[in-house]
């Protein structure tokens, strides 16, 4: 793959996690806060890994 590809991979990984940080922070808090860490990091990386800084 391609490492444009993989960046943008990442970032709508991040965007899948950040839907299930929504749906879950009724339920479980902490659940929540480890998904938002996932997303953080999958984000991160992705904008890292298409070059933009």
């Amino acid at each position: 793959m391609d490492t444009d590809l993989w960046g943008l991979a990442l970032i709508v990984l991040g965007g899948f996690l950040a839907g299930g940080v929504y749906a879950m922070w009724g339920k479980s808090r902490m659940i929540a806060g480890c998904l938002a860490g996932c997303v953080a990091l999958a984000i991160l990386t992705g904008v890292l890994r298409l070059g933009y800084f």
